[in-house]
């Protein structure tokens, strides 16, 4: 574990103490016409109504949705990934705006896993530089293939850092706004490996906001984990997963804006209109 002199050097003085990050439920203020827009942000009524009606997903049923976008339909795993990422980042910018961050620098951490959803973290961590937010990447089990390898050189020209350990949890409430966790996807199952038992268990002891991707790390896919981590977002891809029906976060939201119709019609996946140009709603 890093400690906070190990991080940031000898001189660096810790002013402050976590905060957590302030966002206000329904409200888009990142929008450049935020206040013009508000009728696309939805109400807690509304949203959970649209939650109820949306289909959740099966692990199976989500495998076989992903199986037939790379196959019939003709998706690309870097170009789904990337429409996910962007997903992510915007909808991350909805609920968390440069504005609202508490921290001195616009700092976020980004822990990615060895799978597709750790891509997305590498994608999101990227879209997030370049919407003005300053992201840091743990990335600790790195696949030895050559699209990861072009995600993380991506970042890494960026001028996104990349660090070698988890960080404690003081540190990281010190130093970060938020956490992403882009940890496990939907194909996770079965008991949580090193190096990711700790970074879980690391994360479980921190105050700053958690936002989980398509599905809080560690949890069953279909039955959640009661005793684990509890995002304060979570941003479902394509649909939600049955896991996600047991969500007690303040924001979740929905993205991915590239399921074909004839797909959304097999599976009775009953999405909800996507707002004007937007790529990603809140449910």
């Amino acid at each position: 574990m890093l400690s906070v002199r190990a991080l940031f050097g000898i001189g660096f003085l810790v002013t402050s103490r976590a905060a957590t990050v302030l966002a206000q439920q329904g409200t888009c203020p990142l929008s450049a016409a935020a206040n013009h827009h508000k009728k696309d942000c939805f109400s807690s009524r509304a949203a959970s109504s649209m939650a109820q009606t949306i289909k959740y997903l099966g692990q199976e049923e989500a495998q076989h949705i992903d199986e037939e976008l790379f196959s019939e339909y003709g998706f690309s795993v870097d170009q789904l990934m990337e429409l996910a990422g962007l997903s992510c980042a915007t909808a991350i910018t909805r609920v968390y705006p440069l504005t609202s961050l508490v921290k001195a620098k616009p700092s976020l951490l980004v822990i990615c896993g060895p799978g597709n959803n750790g891509g997305d973290g590498l994608v999101c961590a990227r879209h997030l530089k370049l919407f003005g937010y300053e992201p840091t990447i743990l990335y600790p089990k790195r696949p030895n293939k050559p699209l990861f390898q072009g995600l993380t050189t991506q970042c890494q020209k960026m001028e996104i850092p990349f660090l070698t350990e988890m960080p404690e949890a003081a540190v990281i409430d010190e130093a970060y706004n938020l956490v992403i966790d882009a940890i496990f996807g939907f194909s996770f199952k079965g008991a949580v490996r090193e190096p990711f038992g700790s970074v879980l268990e690391t994360l479980n002891k921190t105050t700053v906001p958690i936002a989980s991707i398509d599905i809080p790390s560690g949890w069953d896919v279909e039955q959640g984990r009661a005793d684990g981590l509890q995002p304060d977002m979570l941003i479902s891809l394509t649909a939600p997963k049955k896991s996600a029906s047991l969500f007690r976060g303040r924001y979740h939201f929905l993205g991915g804006r590239f399921v074909p119709p004839g797909l959304e019609r097999k599976y009775q996946l009953n999405l909800p209109q996507y707002p004007g140009t937007d790529c990603v709603l809140q449910l």
